[in-house]
């Protein structure tokens, strides 16, 4: 009966595996910058990311207050606070060179800057009508219930 039981669990799984696996095209992990307090600098102060890439200011547990404001008003992570969590995401058509500052600590040089290059472009062949492909993972999955449900009966008879 154990070995029944691991059989069944084993075709569960391997029926659910795609779903539950996020594609490399899903995964998109955002450009960090924290903050330096001992030179009271941005860390790295510059970065280059893509078009449709997010920059994410995060510090905390730092002695003085820290924000990171961009020179033209395109983001602002708010008042200067010794804690920040703040995610900018750069979208299509946003290219170019962004310059920010926190703002207690300009003075003393606390600047960063943020080159956003154009996202590729993206090619596609000419349209084709699409293949009839089903994609029902559910017939899958109540395969598989079937088939657990017609071995309890056949080892309970």
């Amino acid at each position: 009966m154990r070995a029944l039981s691991l059989l069944m669990m084993a075709l569960l799984f391997a029926s659910l595996q795609g779903d539950l696996i996020p594609s490399a095209e899903e995964v998109n992990e955002p450009t960090i910058i924290s903050v330096d307090s001992t030179n009271l600098r941005f860390s790295p102060s510059s970065v280059t990311i893509t078009e449709g890439d997010t920059v994410r200011f995060f510090w905390s547990g730092q002695a003085l207050p820290h924000n990171a404001v961009e020179e033209n008003g395109v983001f602002d992570s708010g008042e200067p606070a010794r804690a920040v969590d703040y995610s900018f995401t750069f979208e299509r058509g946003m290219n170019g060179t962004y310059t920010f500052v926190c703002e207690p600590h300009a003075s003393v040089g606390m600047v960063g800057q943020i080159t956003v290059e154009p996202a590729a472009e993206n090619v596609t062949p000419p349209e084709e009508p699409p293949a009839e492909v089903e994609d029902t993972p559910f017939v899958s999955f109540a395969a598989v219930l079937i088939a657990v449900g017609a071995a309890v009966v056949v080892r309970r008879t």
